[in-house]
C-alpha cells in the first residue's frame, strides 16, 4: 500500500472514530486536547481488539455515529446538492455515509496495527480547536495529523481532520460528488449504493 492510501486511511478511520465530551458552550484547548487523548485510546483499542473486520466495522460505525458531528459532515460531503436534498434524504444519507465511512476505512485496519499517534499540541483557531498529532506507523516516516474539534453542535464535536495539510472532509466531497454525478444526481440511488458501497 503507498503512503498516500495509508495516510488517507488513517484519516479515514480517525474520522470515523469522532469525538465528544459533555455540552459547553466554549470549548477550551484543554478540553479539545484530553478529547483527542481519549479518542487516540479508542483508536488503538478497537485495532488491537483482535475483532472480526465486520465488527470492527459495527464498533467504528456507532464511535463515529455518537461522537463525530454526523449532520455537518454528511451535509459539507453531499455538497451543495444538500441545499435541495429532503429532510428525510438528509437523514438517510447521513446514515448511509456512516457505514460507508466505517466500512471503506475499516478495512485497512491491520496497517495501523503497532503504530503510534501522539497529541502534541493544541491552540484555538477563530471559533474552533486545532490539535495537533505526529502518527507514527510502522514502515514509514511520521506524519502530522490535525484534528478540528468545535462545540458549535451543542456539545463538543469532531468536524474534520486534515493529514499532512489535505482535508479528509475535502476529499470525500470530491468522492461523493463523483458517486452523484455517475447517478446523474439522484440522490436517493446515492444513498442505496451507499449502504453497500465502501
Amino acid at each position: 500500500m503507498s503512503n498516500l492510501t495509508r495516510r488517507t486511511t488513517l484519516a479515514g478511520l480517525l474520522a470515523t472514530m469522532g469525538l465528544a465530551s459533555s455540552p459547553a458552550f466554549a470549548l477550551a484547548t484543554a478540553e479539545a486536547r484530553s478529547l483527542i487523548d481519549d479518542v487516540v485510546a479508542r483508536i488503538t483499542s478497537v485495532i488491537n481488539s483482535g475483532k472480526s473486520e465486520s465488527a470492527m466495522y459495527r464498533d467504528f460505525e456507532v464511535i463515529f455515529n455518537r461522537y463525530a458531528d454526523v449532520p455537518t459532515i454528511s451535509r459539507s460531503a453531499l455538497g451543495p446538492p444538500a441545499r435541495s436534498a429532503s429532510s428525510q434524504q438528509l437523514n438517510q444519507f447521513s446514515d448511509a455515509f456512516a457505514g460507508y465511512l466505517a466500512r471503506k476505512y475499516g478495512k485497512q485496519f491491520r496497517d495501523f496495527i503497532g503504530g503510534e499517534i501522539i497529541v502534541q499540541s493544541a491552540r484555538q483557531v477563530k471559533s474552533f480547536q486545532e490539535v495537533q498529532c505526529v502518527a507514527k506507523l510502522r514502515g514509514q516516516s511520521p506524519f502530522s495529523v490535525t484534528f478540528m474539534v468545535s462545540d458549535r453542535s451543542g456539545s463538543d464535536r469532531f468536524f474534520d481532520l486534515l493529514i499532512e495539510g489535505i482535508s479528509l472532509l475535502k476529499s470525500e466531497r470530491a468522492e461523493i460528488g463523483a458517486m452523484l454525478d455517475k447517478r446523474g444526481g439522484n440522490i436517493d440511488a446515492l444513498i442505496s449504493d451507499l449502504k453497500s458501497a465502501g
